[in-house]
């Protein structure tokens, strides 16, 4: 089932059209609320949170309009929700605590180095306030462009763009190696 299928069915109330949009995009709006929230747990509760407000509202869905940006859209509000206020303790970015390595391409040193990278960076993003943390997960980990970000995070244009510009000045200064 397609997606403007799944929505249509939903919103003449059959349950089976979220089924098929959680198959959609289960994997994806819970890689968001992780990267967000920084918590396994809580990113779960978000995510689950979600996709119920999406049966429950699926009425207030412009059917002309993409799904995936006004879903994220209501999982990353959701997940600073959840984090505002809280401190982030992990350091970890997948789930489980592991440190995902690049493929097995590239010599033995080279993928030390990139794990090590990647996990400075992890750290870092991790000290971001959750406004700035999701403004760079929806830049750089979604792709999407500026306006997209202010769009999804229903603010001005210049303040997505401030946000933006905030959380690399502040990165750039956490990894001042860079």
């Amino acid at each position: 089932m397609e997606e403007s299928e799944a929505i249509s069915r939903l919103k003449r109330g059959d349950i089976s059209g979220l089924e098929c949009l959680v198959m959609l995009y289960q994997a994806q709006a819970l890689r968001v609320a992780y990267l967000t929230t920084r918590d396994y747990v809580i990113a779960e509760d978000v995510v689950q949170a979600s996709f119920i407000r999406v049966y429950e509202r699926i009425d207030q869905f412009d059917s002309a309009r993409p799904f995936a940006p006004w879903f994220l859209r209501s999982v990353i509000n959701s997940a600073i929700s959840a984090v505002r206020g809280r401190p982030i303790l992990s350091l970890d970015l997948e789930p489980g605590g592991g440190t995902e390595l690049p493929s097995p391409g590239p010599g033995l040193q080279e993928m030390l180095e990139a794990a090590e990278t990647k996990e400075e960076i992890r750290a870092a993003i991790e000290q971001l306030p959750p406004k700035e943390r999701a403004a760079i997960v929806m830049r750089y980990y979604l792709g999407w462009d500026d306006a997209e970000v202010s769009h999804n995070l229903s603010i001005p244009p210049g303040t997505a763009r401030r946000r933006l510009h905030d959380a690399r000045q502040r990165l750039r200064s956490l990894l001042p190696a860079w």
